[in-house]
């Protein structure tokens, strides 16, 4: 029988062996379905804490970016899917419950020593799923910087969400953009949450905006989006 193991990057009960595997085919499940283009791997720090802010407007972001990753990681991931199978599943490969709509102090303990021991967590900072535009942010990334001390890195990935009443496609192209790491001085108080919180809410925003204005003009000289 496996025994969940505890590996300074990963939580508490996770299994670092199926942690990998997953990741192996969450790089590849899509293949099929969609025609996955990923630029800026190299960006990602190899080493040292990262909080990964990404944004969010169906549940396949969450795949890809936790398959092209080159390290392992954990993501925060809603509370209401860790129920029966499912939820064992998720806290076996790693992955953190999160209440959202509140602060949820247990979840941010918890990825707040991953981060000391140098791992990866990945946020959605929008919070739940929608267009994927960034128009909002909640805190919990900036606390989590000023809680380690971690880097952010910016993820944008657009081509999955189907906007409604919009006829299907074959095999759909789906852009993930790694943007450039960076540190962040969060000021003490709610007021350098906010300002933080803010520039990370805007950096991926222009990040996503910088996506789509690539995706328009590939479309208007292809067609192929």
């Amino acid at each position: 029988m496996t025994r969940p193991v505890r590996s300074g990057t990963l939580p508490s009960g996770a299994v670092p062996w199926l942690h990998d595997l997953c990741r192996f085919v969450a790089r590849w499940l899509y293949r099929p379905a969609y025609r996955v283009r990923v630029r800026g791997l190299e960006r990602v720090p190899r080493t040292g804490p990262v909080v990964l802010v990404a944004n969010h407007s169906s549940l396949i972001e969450p795949q890809l970016i936790f398959g092209m990753l080159p390290r392992r990681s954990a993501f925060l991931v809603k509370q209401e899917l860790f129920v029966g199978v499912l939820g064992w599943f998720l806290r076996r490969i790693g992955q953190v419950p999160v209440r959202r709509g509140a602060a949820d102090r247990q979840a941010l303990l918890t990825v707040t020593r991953l981060l000391r021991d140098g791992g990866v967590v990945g946020v959605f900072p929008e919070g739940t799923r929608g267009s994927g535009d960034v128009l909002e942010a909640q805190q919990g990334a900036a606390w989590l910087v000023r809680a380690s001390g971690a880097v952010v890195l910016p993820v944008a990935v657009r081509g999955t969400w189907r906007p409604p009443g919009s006829r299907r496609r074959w095999r759909p192209v789906v852009d993930v953009l790694v943007g450039e790491p960076f540190t962040l001085d969060v000021a003490a108080g709610r007021a350098g949450l906010e300002q933080a919180t803010e520039r990370i809410r805007a950096t991926l925003a222009a990040l996503v905006h910088a996506v789509d204005s690539a995706r328009d003009s590939r479309a208007a000289r292809h067609g192929d989006r």
